[in-house]
């Protein structure tokens, strides 16, 4: 791990904050152009951007606070400290409240909305997949105890603030969950190509065969991955439901998993929509 870039004096800037930056700019850019291509109009693509960004931010840190609810309603005064702040949060509350922020936008601004997410999905997978990276530097989001030769071992005090075993040979989940969504992002970009191709070298003004092709195939895939790696998950952000059976994370991963083929099974040619 390597949680700190550069430190001067009390100033430190954190590889962490650095690759979730990264991710954010670089998913952010990628969207944009996709939905550009697609038809939607740029500021419009751009102001959804950044209005999905603030909510998910916010939504990351709220679900983070509600799976740690005992903790923070025993000690309320730690929801105004900067530990909350810097902290990253919960993937999906973040993913849950910009999905929604967004949709409310587009649907503000008249925009197609299932043409819309498929355009904005890639980024979001590229710019998760960044973030996760910055994740195994911080130490963050880590794994259970493990014998595998691939193991790592975090030694670095500051993984320690997050709750991190220091000397203790750990499932490197973080690049996991790297590697699995850089994955799922090359599929997505793999099956755009596909439609470009089959609609005589442009893109439609759907990116996917049918509107929600990508989106429905990124919840799907994400979904499932999500899933089996909450079993190699050893911190404890991630809530429990049913009395442990399951992660709260599993559960929405569930949830993602039926919604994903629920607009594959809805699927059909798609249409001409009207510019955004």
């Amino acid at each position: 791990m390597h949680p700190h870039l550069l430190e001067i004096g009390n100033f430190s800037l954190t590889t962490y904050g650095v690759l979730a930056a990264l991710g954010l700019i670089v998913g952010l850019i990628l969207n944009v152009r996709l939905a550009r291509a697609a038809g939607v109009d740029e500021d419009r693509a751009w102001n959804l951007g950044l209005i999905s960004i603030l909510a998910g931010i916010a939504g990351a840190k709220l679900l983070l606070v509600i799976n740690s609810w005992d903790f923070y309603s025993a000690h309320p005064r730690e929801l105004w400290r900067s530990n909350l702040l810097q902290a990253g949060g919960v993937w999906y509350g973040g993913f849950i409240a910009a999905v929604l922020a967004g949709m409310a936008y587009a649907t503000w601004q008249k925009m197609p909305i299932l043409c819309t997410w498929d355009a904005f999905t890639p980024g979001i997978a590229l710019g998760h997949a960044i973030g996760r990276l910055g994740c195994f530097a911080a130490g963050c989001c880590y794994g259970k105890p493990t014998n595998m030769s691939w193991g790592v071992v975090f030694t670095d005090p500051a993984a320690g603030v997050t709750g991190t075993p220091l000397n203790v040979r750990l499932h490197p989940t973080q690049i996991y969950e790297f590697a699995a969504e850089f994955f799922i992002f090359l599929v997505l970009m793999a099956i755009i190509r596909g439609n470009r191709r089959s609609g005589g070298g442009s893109l439609r003004p759907n990116v996917g065969a049918f509107p929600g092709q990508i989106v429905g195939t990124y919840v799907f895939l994400y979904g499932i991955a999500r899933f089996f790696l909450e079993f190699l998950r050893d911190d404890p952000e991630r809530g429990s439901v049913f009395g442990g059976l399951m992660s709260g994370t599993q559960l929405i991963s569930i949830f993602l998993v039926i919604l994903g083929g629920a607009l594959w099974m809805r699927r059909s040619p798609a249409r001409q929509p009207a510019s955004a």
